[in-house]
């Protein structure tokens, strides 16, 4: 008798060639529309008869082509998770806070990143709709341009990460980072610092944009017109970035009293070069970092930093994905928006010390 052919529930197995739907119907002596519904709504089939099937699963070693079986359903149980820099902490915690809601939800998390590459992010957006993913969440390293529109219009549901929709048809989560780079100048401004650096990366990151112009914000405020603020970019947004930025900001003269940094990676680069150039820490030159992550705390000169729930973010941005993947047209969009918190530690720490003039 000639060997029917292979299902698409076939799975292969090293070593061994694929067990398929037929033999274990063969095998148990039921029909094929036994074992899909042993498989799929085991309510519907008598106990002996499910006990049965599955146990001859067992013995065979059968494993259903779960990417198959999404596939003819049109929706697999996977959601894709899109970040500009995996290298950076923030983003792990997120992506940590992201797997807790997929998980609980028996979903899967494919982690990309984008390394602020418009090329890489496009990239990815196209093999995740070919993967016919549940839905996107995405750190976009611009605006929400067209590429990402036509994700979204083609019938994928897209949630941005720490990063602001402007339109309200689409759901977001993030924090306030204008009031973040307010937070940390203001504090500078009331340890009494005159000359304040802002250590940045490319504008067109949003999160580095929104960070100075909090800053910028804060000066204005005080009303002081004796404060002199200057801006550097760091040639990467990462420790690497931030020593290469130290070096000649730190060489000035007279060099900068205080240095607010985008992040608690150009921070530690900061602190590094600082510590080399045998400079005291606060009195020398204070450093206030963003994100406050685990290192931060951690180092031999604990960095003050601007605080973000970030496993929060990651699950409510999650969460807010799945919902508009069940929901469809029916969902109702959301933004919501966390307040950051000034975490002070050594770094900045002025009790009993004036700033170097």
């Amino acid at each position: 008798m000639p060997r029917q052919p292979r299902s698409a529930d076939d799975t292969l197995r090293t070593g061994a060639p694929a067990v398929s739907v037929h033999d274990v119907a063969r095998r148990a002596g039921v029909s094929l529309g036994t074992v899909s519904n042993a498989l799929n709504r085991p309510q519907v089939v008598s106990p002996d008869t499910l006990e049965r099937v599955r146990k001859t699963i067992d013995e065979l070693g059968y494993v259903r082509n779960e990417s198959a079986r999404q596939l003819r359903a049109g929706r697999s149980r996977t959601i894709g998770l899109v970040v500009l820099d995996v290298g950076n902490p923030f983003f792990i915690d997120v992506a940590r806070g992201v797997e807790d809601a997929a998980n609980a939800a028996g979903l899967a998390v494919i982690l990309c990143n984008s390394d602020a590459s418009t090329a890489k992010e496009d990239n990815y957006l196209d093999l995740l709709e070919q993967l016919r993913v549940r839905g996107v969440l995405i750190t976009p390293v611009d605006t929400v341009g067209p590429r990402l529109e036509a994700v979204r219009q083609r019938g994928t549901p897209v949630v941005l990460l720490d990063r602001h929709a402007r339109n309200k048809n689409q759901s977001s989560v993030w924090v306030d980072d204008v009031l973040g780079g307010e937070l940390a100048v203001d504090h500078l401004l009331e340890t009494g610092h005159k000359r304040i650096a802002f250590v940045g990366g490319a504008a067109k990151v949003k999160q580095v944009e929104d960070r100075l112009k909090g800053a910028q914000r804060a000066i204005r405020r005080s009303g002081k017109v004796d404060i002199e603020f200057g801006v550097h970019v760091a040639p990467s947004l990462n420790t690497v970035g931030g020593i290469a930025a130290a070096r000649q900001l730190l060489a000035m003269r007279p060099r900068p009293t205080a240095v607010f940094c985008v992040n608690d990676l150009i921070a530690l680069g900061v602190l590094q070069v600082a510590l080399e150039m045998g400079l005291r820490i606060p009195h020398d030159v204070a450093i206030v970092g963003y994100d406050d992550i685990e290192y931060a705390a951690a180092v031999s000169h604990p960095l003050s930093s601007v605080r973000q729930p970030r496993r929060l973010i990651g699950q409510t941005a999650a969460k807010l994905l799945m919902d508009e993947a069940e929901a469809g047209e029916d969902h109702r969009h959301q933004q919501i928006v966390f307040k950051p918190e000034l975490i002070i530690r050594q770094s900045t720490d002025m009790r009993g010390k004036t700033p170097r003039a």
